[in-house]
């Protein structure tokens, strides 16, 4: 089975935009355009977002971003995985090279908001140590969403 690889690349290439094009389908069909907190692609090419890639035989499979937000933490966006990619971990490799990005730069916590009717979402991040939150920056209280956060260990 050929290994998945992961690495910074940018967000506009073709591949990426069917993905992210995916996540907003999946998203719409679970949850009311108020309670979907999606960014642009332009807000994924700014200085403060590392965007993650992953590939599998060197096709695009997933990928995720860390944005900074500017007060030593930083928050997962854009997190998905290609469905017929999952299963293979790509979702944890995903996150284990954005928490290893987050402490490279700094970062005290990684925050991140997820929706209720994801499970598979929701397992992942409780599986690496995440724990429920109250909302955070620009947030409102929402029924649908779930709030999380998780220390960031250091790179020596």
């Amino acid at each position: 089975m050929p290994a998945v690889t992961i690495s910074l690349e940018p967000p506009r290439q073709p591949a990426v935009l069917r993905l992210l094009d995916l996540s907003d389908a999946y998203a719409a069909s679970l949850y009311p355009a108020e309670s979907n907190h999606m960014v642009d692609l332009s807000s994924l090419e700014q200085p403060n977002v590392s965007f993650f890639v992953a590939r599998r035989d060197g096709d695009v499979v997933g990928c995720c971003a860390l944005v900074g937000a500017g007060d030593g933490t930083a928050e997962i966006k854009r997190m998905f995985v290609d469905p017929e990619a999952r299963g293979l971990r790509v979702g944890k490799l995903l996150l284990e090279a954005l928490e290893a990005r987050a402490g490279e730069l700094g970062y005290q916590a990684v925050r991140l908001e997820t929706g209720i009717h994801q499970p598979e979402a929701i397992g992942l991040y409780r599986a690496a140590g995440y724990s429920e939150r109250p909302p955070f920056g620009g947030y409102q209280l929402d029924p649908l969403s779930l709030f999380m956060e998780k220390a960031v260990r250091q790179a020596a």
